[in-house]
């Protein structure tokens, strides 16, 4: 069974990729799959982290990642 197939989240995700190609209004999309990604995990991190008030082992955790990881993420999206 799909997690995701009755998430909020998905939904969210479902509409805003709906009104995205409608906006596209016949252009080519491209590279959606990257596009996607990094929007979504950005927000993600700055959620998370601001949800424990910015300690980055207890977000690592939250996250079930690595602290390294995680630091990574943050430098590579400027969150650091």
């Amino acid at each position: 069974m799909n997690p995701c197939r009755n998430n909020e989240i998905a939904d969210a995700v479902m509409r805003t990729l709906r009104q995205y190609f409608h906006d596209l209004d016949g252009e080519k999309p491209v590279a959606i799959y990257d596009m996607v990604m990094k929007c979504t995990e950005k927000s993600l991190l700055q959620f998370v982290l601001e949800r424990v008030g910015e300690n980055q082992s207890s977000a690592a955790q939250l996250l079930g990642i690595n602290r390294n990881t995680l630091r990574r993420k943050l430098t590579e999206y400027g969150l650091l």
